[in-house]
């Protein structure tokens, strides 16, 4: 159980500080609007992005993306523990059928930065299909303005099964 700690923010644990940073200064560079509460520290931030009633996940920028953090929304939704999180190609959290939509739709993000209004069907560790609606996507960068990934943030979903 100790592996799953990892994830959950913590003041030990700077990769998800640093990470949330990164999350929180690209969305507010894309859309004008605040991911967390900006005069919150990055710790606060991290704390409070974990523990948001809505779902962001992220993954890096391998040729096939890996994921690398959800908050507990995302993980909850998904159904993944923290370690099989940061092992699972992103591409997994859409059916066959539909990566060829999902990968669009990242090839859209990377060219325009974000998009907004995002709605698609996911799916679960177990199978069971998702509607998610008005999802925002954004590219993310590093403090030198460097790809580092891409994330998702939606508060709406549906279950279809």
């Amino acid at each position: 159980m100790k592996a799953q700690t990892v994830g959950r923010p913590s003041p030990e644990n700077h990769y998800l500080h640093t990470h949330v940073a990164r999350l929180a200064e690209s969305f507010k560079h894309w859309t004008g609007k605040d991911l967390v509460e900006s005069s919150l520290s990055v710790q606060e931030q991290a704390h409070t992005l974990f523990y948001a009633p809505f779902v962001v996940l992220s993954h890096n920028t391998a040729a096939d993306p890996v994921l690398n953090y959800a908050n507990e929304a995302g993980l909850r939704l998904f159904e993944l523990t923290w370690c099989d999180l940061i092992a699972m190609p992103s591409r997994l959290t859409a059916e066959t059928l539909v990566q060829a939509e999902r990968a669009r739709l990242l090839s859209e993000v990377s060219r325009k930065g974000f998009i907004d209004e995002y709605c698609g069907v996911r799916i679960t560790r177990s199978g069971r299909r998702f509607s998610i609606e008005r999802a925002t996507v954004w590219n993310l960068f590093d403090t030198k303005g460097a790809p580092y990934g891409q994330a998702a943030m939606f508060g709406e979903w549906r279950f279809l099964d």
